[in-house]
């Protein structure tokens, strides 16, 4: 998506936080770019976002790559730092904890999202007082984003928001910008993929002021391939909006447990009764 693609106020937006004086003194951003072998997009991907946040530190966090990811990320300029412990949930968790900056602004290394959206994420968040803005995948191609997966995505955004009372349109979107008050209070236990759920049920719980965009969204560099397992992650996932729903609204939880165990009880008392 280009820059003319976007309404006259974006792009405003895009101006006056790419240096405007009007502007001097705002809060400090960093963009986060977890990777696990991105060796042919990253360095693209860190120069994309030094190009619309000029005024942003890159950290690419490395998650024990195989290629050389971190020699390219490197070579792109941007601060390297390693997670050991294998999965997106370990590597976004460390870098939250380590980098400090008033906006924080997630996003993958594969070249995915669109990174001309940034200025525009982070201009809402600062502008409306947020704190989270979710960049909505809108599919550039057809293949960037399967049929399979978007059922998927939908199915579970109904689920959560029968479970919470609330939803996104896209809970499982990587690419997020966050403020400091919500990274701080962020109580983070996800392992894999399911981090991004995680992120949203706690803005849902909290009540935290939220916004979501409409982002571009590309298909995979070809030659690069995607860490996601979708049965296995989705069953991960659903798991982790249990566990959440446990702790968050446990009435609710244990609640149907006990009714269904009360009905199950009837139904088999019923013939000894008769």
């Amino acid at each position: 998506m280009g820059l003319s693609e976007y309404e006259p106020d974006q792009l405003k937006a895009l101006k006056d936080l790419q240096g405007d004086p009007e502007f001097a003194g705002q809060p400090t951003i960093a963009v986060i770019l977890p990777c696990y072998n991105e060796g042919k997009t990253i360095a693209r991907v860190v120069e994309d976002f030094r190009r619309y946040l000029p005024a942003a530190a890159i950290y690419v966090y490395d998650n024990n790559s195989s290629d050389d990811t971190v020699a390219e990320a490197t070579r792109a300029g941007a601060i390297v730092r390693q997670e050991v412990q294998r999965g997106k949930g370990f590597v976004v968790r460390r870098a939250l904890s380590q980098v400090e900056a008033d906006v924080c602004l997630l996003a993958d290394g594969d070249g995915t999202y669109d990174a001309a959206s940034a200025p525009v994420l982070v201009h809402q968040l600062l502008a409306q007082q947020l704190d989270m803005v979710v960049g909505v995948r809108e599919p550039v191609e057809q293949e960037a984003y399967p049929s399979g997966h978007q059922f998927g995505n939908k199915l579970f955004n109904v689920i959560v928001k029968w479970l919470f009372g609330k939803g996104f349109g896209d809970i499982f979107s990587g690419y997020r910008v966050l403020s400091r008050s919500f990274v701080k209070s962020f109580p983070s236990v996800a392992r894999g993929f399911e981090i991004e759920a995680e992120m949203s049920v706690h803005a849902l719980q909290l009540n935290l002021p939220t916004a979501e965009i409409v982002t571009g969204y590309s298909k995979r560099t070809e030659g690069s391939a995607s860490k996601l397992r979708t049965y296995h992650d989705g069953l991960s996932i659903l798991i982790a909006v249990l566990r959440l729903l446990r702790h968050q609204r446990p009435l609710l939880m244990f609640g149907c447990i006990a009714l269904m165990s009360a009905l199950a009880s009837v139904a088999i008392g019923l013939p000894v009764i008769s």
